[in-house]
């Protein structure tokens, strides 16, 4: 009797370790996203503009961690692209470059976004390798902010070819908040047309009046 079920015993091993790897990973990956999290809440408080105080956090709201919205994109750099003025909410501009695009596929979409460098803050060691991806999608005026969502990436992150995308990981520009920010509008190029249902949602507090930036 015994015999008869070690073969089924011994080929049930691959599938447990297959089931406990997928299970590691998931808690690995929202322990890292509410980590995240947590820390994007505390920037809010260390930061002498920010348009938040500490009884503000708790209307920041974000949709639930999905591990698909943790894409793989083919990277392309545009070396020869010009600086150009990228317009704001508050009517200013701010001078960006392109700096590459990325490839990836949302289920059945094939789908492409720009990434931007900041001139101004080239220069500044802090900044110099920061990317910038403003992006809108059909969230946006239902669950998400009207005005779009943005992303931190790096240089770094694009060196081979391949970027990583992590849309969980995607946040309000701080004119979801409140008046007085010069926030870039995302450009066309990087609408998308369908809904991501990952990062940060609709701020549920309310919107405040604030002396301009300059």
């Amino acid at each position: 009797m015994l015999l008869s079920l070690l073969p089924f015993r011994l080929s049930a091993f691959p599938l447990l370790r297959t089931a406990f790897f997928i299970l590691t990973s998931f808690s690995s990956f929202a322990q890292d996203l509410n980590a995240h999290r947590e820390q994007y809440k505390q920037d809010f408080l260390t930061d002498p503009r920010s348009p938040l105080k500490e009884a503000d956090l708790k209307y920041l709201d974000f949709f639930p961690e999905m591990s698909k919205a943790v894409v793989k994109a083919e990277f392309f750099k545009t070396p020869a692209e010009e600086p150009f003025e990228m317009p704001t909410y508050s009517g200013v501009t701010r001078t960006y470059r392109k700096w590459g695009t990325a490839y990836f596929t949302w289920g059945p979409f094939n789908s492409s976004l720009t990434l931007y460098e900041n001139m101004t803050n080239k220069s500044n060691p802090l900044y110099k390798d920061y990317l910038f991806l403003p992006f809108t999608d059909n969230t946006n005026e239902d669950s998400t902010y009207g005005g779009g969502r943005y992303l931190n990436m790096s240089k770094a992150d694009t060196e081979d070819g391949e970027i990583t995308i992590d849309f969980n990981k995607c946040y309000n520009p701080w004119c979801a908040y409140s008046d007085g920010f010069n926030c870039p509008i995302p450009p066309l190029d990087n609408k998308l047309p369908y809904a991501i249902e990952a990062g940060e949602k609709m701020y549920k507090g309310e919107h405040k009046k604030v002396k301009s930036e300059k």
